[in-house]
């Protein structure tokens, strides 16, 4: 079951921290690609030119523009070269370059649509506070135009192997769980830690079983969904099913903490975990547990660390 990642880079340092981070993830995993694409952008005026291909175009703009298209070809095969010296093939790996036409994210999310990809990646600069604000505007937009593809966040160096998965009993951080159990199949390296707080859980309450059906099916859903134990249980038995040992499978329960987001990066930060894996729901349903309310804040407070965003 190969696995297929669009990775969005620009040859900032930045994105180099994001190839480091896959390579650590991912090296010697065979079933795996990675598409990287570079949005050239142009201030050059284009008018009636959009039926041209980019080798084409390039032709007709300013010597910044074809300066800025010659790098990015370079920073591609180095980027090749630094995920090849972390482990991963460079069969598994194929570059683009692409000048921007509607807009960087909406080209990257134009991609990730027709592509049929299983995740987006993207690495951003560690953001000041006023920074953190707003987040950058290319963020930003791939979380909002990327509601049914997960979008995986990189924030600077990250140091950590170890992935934590906050689950609170509803389908949508029960499909994260499923995302990252089919991204790490037949992993035996993988480090995941469950964790779930009773106190979020009370407050907001789990999600009804029809809603697990048409994922899972009625007869899985009625085997590892029924029991007292379900919210660990059943995030337990879909990376047991995508044969990930039992013995990198943690349960971290608790019945602490106010904000969720804060609850979450904290413990992030006191255990040393590398990646947050979270779910959300989709644009039109009600607030809860992880969706934007949790998921956006846990973004813009994450430092140094990834965070999975799984619609």
């Amino acid at each position: 079951m190969n696995r297929k990642i669009l990775v969005a880079v620009d040859g900032s340092p930045h994105s180099f921290s994001a190839l480091r981070y896959l390579g650590e993830l991912f090296a010697g995993v065979k079933e795996i690609t990675f598409h990287l694409l570079c949005i050239v952008p142009f201030d050059d005026q284009v008018i009636d030119q959009e039926w041209l291909a980019d080798g084409e175009l390039i032709e007709t703009l300013s010597d910044a523009t074809r300066s800025r298209w010659d790098h990015a070809h370079r920073y591609m095969a180095e980027a090749i070269l630094q995920l090849a010296r972390r482990g991963v093939d460079p069969e598994q790996v194929v570059s683009d370059v692409r000048l921007r036409r509607v807009g960087t994210a909406a080209d990257i999310i134009q991609e990730a649509r027709k592509g049929t990809y299983d995740a987006v990646l993207i690495g951003r600069r560690g953001l000041s506070k006023l920074a953190a604000m707003f987040m950058g505007s290319i963020s930003e937009e791939l979380l909002g135009g990327c509601h049914d593809l997960p979008v995986w966040m990189v924030d600077g160096q990250v140091h950590s192997n170890k992935i934590l998965v906050p689950i609170d009993g509803t389908v949508h951080s029960l499909r994260a769980v499923d995302h990252l159990s089919f991204i790490f199949r037949n992993n035996p390296h993988v480090e995941i830690t469950l964790f779930h707080s009773s106190a979020l859980l009370a407050s907001h309450g789990q999600s009804p079983r029809e809603d697990f059906h048409g994922l899972w099916g009625r007869d899985w859903c009625e085997l590892h969904l029924s029991d007292d134990h379900s919210v660990f249980h059943a995030p337990e038995q879909l990376l047991l099913e995508a044969n990930i040992p039992a013995n990198r499978i943690h349960r971290l329960h608790t019945r602490r903490g106010i904000h969720p987001s804060r609850q979450i990066l904290r413990q992030a930060i006191v255990d040393g975990f590398g990646t947050i894996v979270m779910g959300r729901r989709g644009r039109d349903a009600k607030r809860g547990l992880l969706q934007g309310s949790v998921s956006e804040p846990v973004l813009l407070m994450a430092e140094g660390i990834a965070v999975w965003v799984v619609g």
